[in-house]
């Protein structure tokens, strides 16, 4: 059998596969991750309420973990009403990207946040018959030994996006390539945000490497939209025309984490050399912009937009570029925010 036609087997395989969503409803339960990184380590609260963990060289900065039943609710009620608004024609997927107390919170900190096990569970139950689920928290929870989030930023690290898309490329029925298809960049004694945000200086005097992956072989195309934002940084005052630019750009310090697209105030457009009809948009915040660059194997077009900057029709967006696939990817701390819920049910009415 010739490689053509082994490939449209497992295409149409995987349309079929996605199709059959459309007619029931997914079960998804995560368990609750038992800490087995620093279970005992000692942890106090800095003025400004960061849980600081560890000391001298290896201090982990995070913030605590609390929502309610409505708000998770509302989350997945946005996946529910994407799935009735597109139908079978698009795949709708709904993600909640844990952060890091979810996976370093010592023992005798637990008082100091709530699980995020029960709000994921509490989305994933409330989701309708055909809006797929995506558990990240589970393949994250089997990697938390390895660098997955930064320990002085509020983002994860680049490695854990890997793993989560790795999780995505399965639910989706796409390819995905693992890390030897990558070239790995360090940029050294990094001290991301939490440094900032907790006033503490045995953050900043905690770096630590920024590692992150490029893919190679393939070959991709960026064209952003960049908008220019009023003082409160919140209004779309203009937007640019299309340009193409680097996907991966180069910032050091606090701000590596803007490697991926330079930031959030745009929309961004890769075209890929994978010729497989399969075209999705990345919903997302700040902590999706590490994930498209994993995908680019997976899908011919990636499009991410981000809750807080878009002022178009999403109904308009998803038929002018044939959108086959819609990845809503908050971190969780977002996904519990009414903000979010807002901004969803906006896009199909702006």
């Amino acid at each position: 059998m010739t490689f053509i036609k082994q490939f449209s087997i497992i295409l149409i395989a995987s349309i079929i596969c996605i199709n059959s969503f459309a007619q029931e409803k997914i079960a998804c339960h995560v368990e609750e991750y038992v800490n087995t990184v620093n279970p005992h380590a000692s942890a106090r609260k800095t003025r400004t309420g960061v849980i600081l963990v560890g000391s001298v060289d290896t201090v982990r900065a995070f913030n605590g973990f609390g929502t309610t039943k409505a708000n998770a609710i509302a989350y997945a009620e946005c996946a529910n009403l994407y799935k009735r608004t597109f139908g079978d024609t698009v795949n709708i997927y709904l993600t909640a990207i844990p952060t890091a107390v979810a996976f370093y919170c010592p023992d005798e900190a637990k008082k100091w946040t709530n699980s995020q096990a029960d709000a994921l569970n509490i989305m994933f139950e409330a989701l309708d018959p055909g809006v797929i689920p995506v558990d990240v928290y589970t393949i994250l929870g089997q990697h938390a030994h390895e660098p997955i989030y930064s320990r002085t930023d509020h983002h994860w690290a680049p490695l854990g996006a890997y793993y989560a898309a790795m999780a995505f490329a399965e639910a989706a029925y796409v390819p995905f390539k693992d890390l030897s298809h990558y070239e790995e960049v360090v940029i050294p004694n990094y001290v991301g945000t939490m440094h900032m945000y907790s006033k503490d200086n045995s953050v900043k005097n905690s770096p630590e490497d920024f590692v992150y992956y490029k893919p190679m072989d393939i070959d991709y195309t960026t064209t952003y939209i960049t908008y220019s934002l009023g003082n409160n940084r919140k209004s779309i005052t203009r937007e640019s025309a299309p340009r193409q630019g680097d996907f991966f750009l180069s910032f050091k310090g606090v701000s590596s984490y803007c490697t991926f697209m330079g930031g959030d105030s745009k929309i961004t457009q890769v075209r890929t050399a994978t010729d497989n009809g399969r075209r999705l948009i990345i919903i997302k915040d700040s902590f999706g912009n590490a994930i498209p660059g994993y995908l680019f194997y997976s899908f011919e077009e990636i499009h991410v937009i981000d809750y807080r900057y878009f002022n178009k029709n999403l109904k308009e967006y998803v038929s002018q570029h044939g959108i086959t696939d819609i990845l809503l990817a908050n971190n969780i701390s977002f996904a519990c925010n009414v903000k979010a819920p807002n901004a969803y049910k906006r896009f199909l009415e702006q």
